[in-house]
């Protein structure tokens, strides 16, 4: 009877998973009169290290070599303007000897910094890798910006930032569902969407982070900027980039 129990046990188990494994929360459908802020030819528009940011294949590419380095991590930065809440679309592409990201609601720092393309602030993680929880898709907190808390929130929580703590309350994707979502060593689609200090994350149409960032720190406007990191040689590209303001 007790083995019983525990077999009916295991199969209610593996039943209420795969119930929550089919409960993926999809993108919302891309919203009217979204604005292209890439052209695809040059990058007209943008500002970084002309050594290390170029335009191939209709995509912005940043790139570093052993013969050409990053002087510390560096950004190429979208100039026509802030964001306040927003919804932002794009496609990236990487390698895995090194990781990048997307910059928003940031600040660009130009003092006592060792290149002039400097950004601090909210980081959306890119990397070429699909195992929880050094992936694509976590909040980090680029320079320290927002109190210096490192990764803010990780792929698959649903979280809350209050009293000086974050609070996880629900689980929003598992690491396997993870690793069958992303595609390693291909294009990924990323929606970024901001309202007040709601943020949330999307991969390839499903929502893989939500978080509310009750800080004093929290960052409610800023700049857009793509991130080249120090260290290893690597390459990322970015295309089809395009964006909505909602406020």
């Amino acid at each position: 009877m007790f083995r019983s129990l525990i077999i009916t046990l295991s199969v209610s188990l593996l039943t209420t998973s795969s119930i929550l494994a089919a409960e993926a929360i999809k993108a919302p459908p891309e919203p009217s009169k979204m604005k292209s802020i890439f052209n695809g030819k040059d990058l007209k528009g943008w500002n970084g290290d002309p050594k290390l940011w170029s335009v191939k294949d209709g995509a912005i590419r940043g790139e570093t070599t052993e013969a050409n380095k990053a002087n510390g991590n560096t950004f190429i930065i979208w100039e026509d303007g802030t964001l306040k809440d927003f919804e932002l679309r794009l496609s990236f592409r990487c390698n895995a000897t090194n990781n990048s990201g997307i910059q928003y609601r940031s600040r660009h720092i130009t003092e006592k910094v060792r290149n002039q393309w400097v950004v601090r602030g909210y980081q959306h993680e890119i990397r070429n890798q699909n195992k929880l929880p050094s992936v694509s898709g976590f909040i980090y907190d680029e320079g320290g910006l927002t109190g210096g808390r490192g990764r803010t929130c990780l792929v698959g929580e649903k979280a809350v930032w209050k009293d000086g703590a974050k609070e996880v309350t629900d689980t929003l994707i598992t690491a396997e569902e993870f690793t069958e979502l992303f595609k390693l060593d291909d294009w990924n689609d990323v929606i970024i969407i901001c309202k007040g200090n709601h943020i949330q994350h999307y991969m390839n149409d499903r929502l893989i982070l939500d978080f509310v960032d009750g800080s004093e720190k929290a960052l409610l406007s800023g700049i857009l900027a793509f991130q080249l990191h120090a260290g290893a040689p690597m390459w990322v590209e970015f295309k089809d980039v395009r964006i909505k303001k909602l406020k």
